[in-house]
């Protein structure tokens, strides 16, 4: 059965860091789009990075990019959020996800097929 679990979030002041992390079962990364959306209250549900995208690298949109790092450990099927320079927009519940590659797809395009259970990250002071 295929499952992400995300783990990491919690409250941080505005400019503080944080890093998600989302460990998959019943999967390999490799074949996998996989994504971090967000959602916060109120508002649509918002994809923050995903990979590959259709040039191979990674996406970031462009209210995180600069300050958040997607990254990947195939090994221990895990991948990652770095989320530094934290604003009070970036409060939401985090989700990873990941759907079978569609090649030559924009990654921020697709829908995804499997989700995780949702992180909250809250930025207040």
């Amino acid at each position: 059965q295929l499952r992400l679990v995300e783990s990491g979030g919690g409250l941080v002041q505005p400019g503080g860091s944080l890093r998600l992390a989302c460990v998959a079962s019943g999967f390999t990364l490799d074949g996998y789009n996989l994504a971090w959306l967000r959602q916060a209250p109120g508002k649509a549900r918002e994809g923050v990075a995903c990979v590959p995208n259709s040039d191979g690298g990674t996406y970031y949109s462009d209210s995180v990019k600069g300050r958040f790092t997607f990254s990947r450990d195939n090994a221990k099927k895990t991948v990652y959020l770095q989320m530094n320079g934290l604003k009070p927009s970036d409060t939401g519940v985090y989700y990873c996800a990941a759907t079978p590659i569609v090649p030559d797809t924009p990654c921020p395009a697709l829908t995804y097929d499997h989700w995780g259970q949702g992180t909250q990250v809250t930025v207040s002071a």
